[in-house]
């Protein structure tokens, strides 16, 4: 990976010069982490809404469905919500998230490195967004930075996703068309809590076809997070989509789930049979166009990172993203 000094990021970044280099590190931290539980979702999710984000770290899904793989604990202080966890490439390195909430960023970075240096820990700060960047340069200029190239994500205007417009978009225009074409009478249903039997019957069995000679980083966490999601799903508070084929044995075919914050909705869950032609597509287009219909002024879709699989990157590089939402390891 290439590595960077802030500077040579933030070259058109305006910073502000009142706090430029200056450090707000308290000789101590208040900061207690304390697990992430399904019982302080509410409080978090408070947060996250105060300051929406585009990418998926600040999300309940990307927080909560991740929380086992990544060891994530938080604290919330003065309304900041504070993460702590691991480095995305290096589970053993402790590191941040960058805060969130209503402290000022630099006194936020300065509870933490006082909270590091109580305990020991190296001041980094993981999966920081490229947009976010410039709060680091204005504490510390020194900082040094690394790309996280596998972590990136891929944002869509929902609008485009919605219509399959354009020629960009006409393989999966064709793929829809294919998929309505094979299964005339195939429908798509909201996703509800009586729904979870028959989804986790349908995951079982896709599971069981796919062809385990692969086996990417995160695939057996990401099967676990679905299945946590399932079990969970009133809690999480979700919106879904199921796809089935209608006709005489009306089956499931593809499933989706995600959540709304601000102007971004985020799909943290798309699962579908792979031997049934275009279900991919369809259930991701028909269910952008339902959460574009429900939701006005939503304005982006974000599909998470692609975390290094070759499949997952070439399957959202086709769908022709917006933008990719690049994200940083910061060393101060």
């Amino acid at each position: 990976m290439k590595s960077y000094c802030v500077s040579e990021i933030l070259t058109d970044e305006t910073v502000d010069g009142d706090v430029r280099g200056k450090r707000f590190a308290p000789t101590s931290s208040p900061l207690d982490f304390r697990p992430v539980t399904l019982d302080v979702m509410p409080d978090i999710r408070r947060i996250l809404c105060m300051s929406p984000s585009l990418t998926c770290d600040y999300s309940i899904g990307g927080i909560y469905m991740w929380v086992n793989y990544f060891n994530y604990k938080y604290c919330i202080y003065h309304d900041t919500l504070f993460i702590m966890g691991v480095e995305e490439n290096c589970l053993d390195r402790p590191a941040f998230s960058c805060p969130v909430g209503e402290m000022p960023m630099p006194e936020a970075i300065g509870l933490v490195e006082a909270y590091c240096r109580d305990h020991g820990l190296d001041l980094l700060f993981s999966a920081v967004p490229a947009d976010r960047l410039s709060c680091f340069l204005a504490y510390n200029p020194g900082c040094k930075v690394e790309e996280l190239s596998d972590w990136s994500d891929y944002v869509y205007e929902i609008g485009n996703f919605a219509s399959l417009s354009g020629k960009k978009l006409a393989k999966k225009r064709n793929h829809v068309n294919r998929f309505r074409s094979d299964y005339p009478d195939a429908h798509i249903d909201t996703f509800t809590v009586g729904d979870v039997d028959s989804i986790k019957e349908a995951l079982s069995v896709w599971s069981d076809a796919e062809n385990d000679d692969v086996e990417s980083l995160t695939k057996g966490e990401e099967l676990r997070q679905v299945v946590d999601v399932l079990d969970n799903f009133d809690f999480y508070g979700f919106d879904g989509a199921i796809l089935r084929s209608g006709g005489a044995d009306d089956r499931i075919v593809a499933f989706t789930l995600g959540e709304k914050i601000g102007e971004t909705f985020f799909v943290h869950i798309e699962k579908m049979d792979h031997a049934v032609s275009g279900a991919g597509e369809t259930v991701a287009h028909l269910f952008a166009l339902d959460m574009f219909e429900k939701y006005p002024g939503l304005r982006f879709l974000n599909r998470e990172e692609d975390c290094g699989d070759p499949g997952l990157r070439y399957a959202k590089q086709s769908w022709q993203p917006t933008m990719l939402l690049r994200k940083y390891n910061v060393v101060c």
